[in-house]
């Protein structure tokens, strides 16, 4: 009888030991343990506890340009199981999905719990045996082929094939990395926020608006939302920024400036002939009260006393150096970010095991045959919105399945 183990009960974990029991021949044993005291926690709180399954994006190639690190890898994998596939997998099982504006899709019951209970219920209907608080200590290659794994609980396993779904940076599995040969690239946050220490930055918290935000001297650009928060700037436009530029940033210490756009697409002359406008139509009004649109009111407010308006001034009198600065502030602000925190609903890193060591098209390692990566473990991570959810599902689907052929 083959064994199958699986190393992680997360979502990729769950999802390719589904895989697996139900490809791999009757008599087969598929085991997941999970060193923690519960499964599938990221997928408890991920979308502020809605869980954004995946994103509507069914177009292999437009789906892989959401991957800062492992894109390219992911376009084959793609093609074999994509959102469109997550959405069916999940409505076989009674899961309907939902499409929200921006393309995310989530549980139509807006409860993690319910993509939680699916996976759980499936796993056991399968067959699949799962363990918790039960680690993986070591893992040994056997001459005649498979693994032999010490377990935290002192007991001894045998097993045919190996997946490791542990997660980012923090799975703990860099140790049973190094024993089988491989090599990874060193982990580093991604998806996180911006800390800023100008008072009026913070003093906006809670207001969300449309920018281009953007860090100079690099190609980093995200058009999008953006919230302030009570240590600076969250959303996903600096989302995004944080994603592509992990690397850069961590170089620079998480210190870097950053500039806002808050009339996206409109350049300084238009802003400009918008103020003019403003102040021939309504020469009575303070400044302060009639803000530019769409910027919500306390924001307009915040860049007008930036730019030395008194409250009580009138467009009327408004002098021409002070609108002129107003011009300038509307269409670029220049912030010093001074640090970063881990966004409350991702816990995602970028780095991970190699690319090049791993065959794509069943997600098998090219050191230690029978051993399989799916998820964070590997060296891939998408931008915020469903994206390295879809990552999981995809890389333990195709795992899972070639595992299963190994039997």
């Amino acid at each position: 009888m083959s064994t199958h183990l699986v190393i992680g009960g997360g979502a990729a974990g769950f999802f390719g030991a589904i895989a697996c029991a139900r490809s791999a021949p009757p008599g087969s044993r598929i085991l997941l343990v999970e060193k923690g005291g519960h499964f599938l926690s990221k997928v408890r709180i991920s979308g502020g506890g809605r869980c954004n399954v995946t994103h509507a994006c069914f177009d292999p190639r437009a789906l892989s340009t959401r991957y800062p690190r492992g894109g390219r890898a992911l376009i084959g994998p793609f093609h074999r199981f994509q959102p469109r596939d997550t959405v069916a997998w999940f409505a076989e099982h009674g899961v309907a999905l939902k499409t929200e504006a921006d393309g995310r899709m989530f549980p139509t019951t807006d409860d993690s719990q319910t993509i939680i209970d699916c996976l759980l219920s499936q796993a056991q209907a399968a067959g699949v045996e799962t363990r918790l608080r039960c680690g993986v200590e070591a893992l040994e290659p056997r001459p005649q082929g498979g693994f032999t794994a010490r377990l935290s609980t002192g007991e001894m396993l045998e097993a045919t094939t190996v997946l490791l779904a542990t997660g980012g940076h923090k799975g703990g599995a860099g140790d049973l990395l190094a024993a089988l040969g491989h090599e990874v690239e060193p982990p580093v946050p991604s998806l996180f926020t911006f800390h800023i220490e100008a008072p009026w930055v913070r003093a906006l918290a809670g207001v969300a608006t449309e920018v281009e935000a953007a860090i100079p001297g690099t190609k980093l650009k995200e058009r999008g939302p953006l919230l302030f928060t009570h240590w600076g700037v969250s959303g996903p436009a600096i989302l995004r920024l944080s994603a592509w530029g992990a690397r850069l940033l961590h170089e620079r210490g998480y210190r870097f400036p950053l500039t806002l756009g808050w009339l996206p697409g409109e350049t300084r002359e238009a802003i400009t002939a918008r103020l003019r406008a403003q102040r021939e139509a309504h020469p009575g009004a303070t400044v302060a009260n009639t803000p530019l649109r769409p910027l919500p009111t306390r924001l307009w407010e915040a860049l007008v006393e930036q730019a030395g308006i008194l409250p009580e001034t009138r467009w009327a009198i408004l002098p021409r150096p002070q609108q002129e600065q107003l011009a300038s502030l509307l269409h670029r602000v220049e912030l010093p970010v001074t640090g970063k925190s881990t966004h409350k609903a991702e816990f995602v890193t970028c780095g991970g095991v190699r690319l090049g060591d791993v065959d794509f098209r069943t997600m098998e390692s090219r050191i230690a045959p029978g051993l399989h990566f799916a998820g964070e473990v590997l060296d891939v991570d998408g931008i915020t919105g469903g994206f390295n959810f879809q990552a999981a599902w995809t890389t333990g689907w195709l795992a899972g399945h070639a595992m299963a052929a190994q039997s």
